[in-house]
């Protein structure tokens, strides 16, 4: 077989002599199609009884020479067993997989907020609450690519995250990784979710319900540090003072709207897609709710909300920040800690004390009636919730002028 020389393939160039194969011996061949810019290397060879071919370089970029020795390469590797161009093929393959795998990372933090988006957001009604937690999440572990983060770094943002002293806060951290990485396994954007196996032992562990309430002398001291507390603020005062007066839930209060309050018919209707229970009730004001909502009307005259987000929030939320009345109370001091939703025990255990009716005490909170009487009783004991909360209001409005109480509780009719 006569050997190909570099004259003659440089003539073939210049002459625009286009061809399918030119043999040069040893399974090297050269072709020069019309599609091709330059003349390709090509190897063939037999692997298990069948022929098998393989681009191996260009002209342009590898002389003849160099096609020589590499030809001669492949035929020693195809003696020994090999199928070289399987073996190039599986290469190129993993090469544009590692490709695609780099094109489809992403970090922890956009993970979240694509969860947040489309998990979060319009599915549930309090999604701001959904969004501290992811946030966190986000603090500890968000500039990681979410392929590589293991059981090791969940467990260790569990254990920093238990230092802040919210044991309680750890496990819906820990809810809310378990939901993340979930997402991201249904989606196929990792294999399988590396907090599946942490238990709730690595994280707050198994919570008792908490019993905190104020005594009467913490609702009466209470009343005094909020008002002496450099920067704790008015609107702050107003609010802690309305959530003890009305009840509610703190994100019921937070986003409630100026129109839905009624000062002149003494009355407050809750929206059945802002309660807990997703269903609407009338919350009857006592004379010392409607001063201090009367307060704080007169503080944001131009907003259409009881309270309006104070600064620029990351959220974006046109009302206080759910962490707002959190940040405020972590000022007050000489008092053992409780939280906002201790108000409500707080409300709760006074109006036993006050004797108060127990469903009547039940329906001024808002809680959902199990059993028959949840089911059948449609009765909305607006003229009995509206004593009982003004008998609390009187009761407060001693804590916080700091006067005797010596009012005789309800006593229930025989």
């Amino acid at each position: 077989m006569k050997k190909l020389t570099d004259v003659q393939i440089k003539a073939w160039i210049t002459s625009n002599t286009r061809f399918e194969d030119k043999a040069d011996g040893g399974g090297l061949y050269l072709c020069y199609r019309e599609s091709m810019a330059s003349p390709m290397w090509r190897f063939r060879y037999r692997y298990s009884g069948k022929r098998r071919q393989m681009f191996i370089g260009s002209y342009k970029g590898m002389t003849l020479s160099e096609a020589r020795k590499q030809a001669k390469e492949l035929n020693a590797r195809v003696a020994l067993g090999h199928d070289v161009a399987g073996e190039k093929q599986s290469r190129k393959s993993a090469a544009l997989a590692a490709i695609e795998a780099e094109k489809n990372r992403i970090t922890v933090s956009a993970l979240t907020e694509r969860y947040y988006q489309e998990r979060v957001l319009h599915k549930r009604v309090r999604p701001e609450q959904v969004h501290g937690h992811l946030n966190r999440l986000s603090k500890y572990l968000g500039k990681m690519n979410v392929e590589d983060v293991t059981g090791k770094h969940i467990n260790a943002m569990y254990q920093k995250d238990l230092a802040r002293g919210y044991p309680s806060s750890t496990n819906k951290l820990r809810e809310f990784t378990r939901k993340v990485f979930g997402y991201a396994a249904a989606q196929h954007i990792i294999p399988f979710n590396p907090a599946q196996w942490l238990d709730i032992s690595y994280a707050g562990g198994n919570q008792e319900p908490r019993e905190r309430n104020l005594s009467r002398e913490e609702l009466t001291a209470l009343f005094k540090e909020m008002a002496a507390v450099k920067g704790f603020g008015r609107e702050n005062y107003l609010t802690i003072k309305l959530l003890l007066l009305l009840c509610v839930r703190k994100c019921e209060l937070t986003k409630s709207l100026k129109s839905d309050f009624d000062l002149d018919g003494a009355v407050w209707t809750l929206a059945k897609g802002r309660t807990k229970t997703k269903s609407k009730i009338d919350i009857p004001l006592s004379q010392q709710a409607i001063d201090a909502l009367g307060e704080l009307f007169a503080q944001s005259p131009d907003s259409d909300y009881l309270l309006p987000a104070r600064k620029a929030q990351h959220n974006r939320l046109p009302y206080i920040s759910e962490v707002t009345l959190n940040v405020a109370l972590k000022k007050i001091a000489g008092i053992e800690h409780f939280t906002v939703h201790d108000l409500r025990r707080t409300a709760k255990t006074k109006m036993q004390e006050l004797g108060v009716d127990e469903f009547i005490s039940e329906r001024c909170l808002n809680h959902k009636i199990i059993g028959m009487a949840g089911t059948y009783g449609r009765h909305d004991f607006f003229e009995e919730r509206k004593k009982a909360l003004q008998l609390w209001a009187n009761y407060l409005d001693s804590c916080e002028n700091g006067a005797a109480w010596n009012v005789t509780p309800i006593r229930k009719t025989k």
